[in-house]
């Protein structure tokens, strides 16, 4: 099935350990804020469904995508979190603008997690147009906000069981 018609966020497969005694930083763009609001509340919603409290989240806006980075690297200084959620959106503009911001906030937030050993996740939409994103936060195609947050919960278990 292409994923055109497909909610691309199901969880049914597999089995989501408690997120109760885990904490977690997202840091969020503030650019094209329709959007990571969206992101933002279905990673919100993913953590605290899955058992984590509202004290054990702590939500960082930084500018843009590009900021992502240093907002994680900011964040790990604290060294209390089990992982932490990157949310953005870049959409392809008429410049090469789009292939530089995506390629460094992927590279970016890679090293950001090897430098602290610890689980920092990619849920940056990087689309063609204004309607894809839309439907990848919260929208035919489910919340990658909430993916995001099902990710950093998996991540910061396997994390801590090493």
């Amino acid at each position: 099935m292409s994923s055109s018609h497909k909610n691309l966020s199901d969880f049914s497969h597999i089995t989501i350990k408690s997120a109760k005694d885990l904490k977690f930083a997202i840091v969020v763009s503030q650019w094209n804020a329709e959007i990571t609001g969206a992101l933002l509340n279905g990673a919100i919603d993913g953590l605290i469904n899955n058992g984590a409290t509202e004290h054990n989240i702590r939500v960082i806006e930084v500018p843009g995508s590009y900021e992502l980075i240093s907002g994680a690297d900011i964040a790990l200084r604290d060294q209390t979190f089990d992982a932490i959620i990157c949310l953005g959106c870049v959409i392809q503009g008429e410049t090469r603008h789009f292939d530089f911001i995506c390629a460094a906030v992927a590279q970016g937030i890679s090293n950001v997690s090897t430098k602290y050993n610890k689980p920092v996740i990619f849920g940056v939409l990087t689309t063609d147009n204004l309607q894809q994103a839309i439907d990848r936060a919260g929208g035919k195609h489910g919340n990658k906000g909430e993916e995001a947050a099902i990710t950093a919960i998996q991540m910061a278990h396997i994390s801590k069981e090493f």
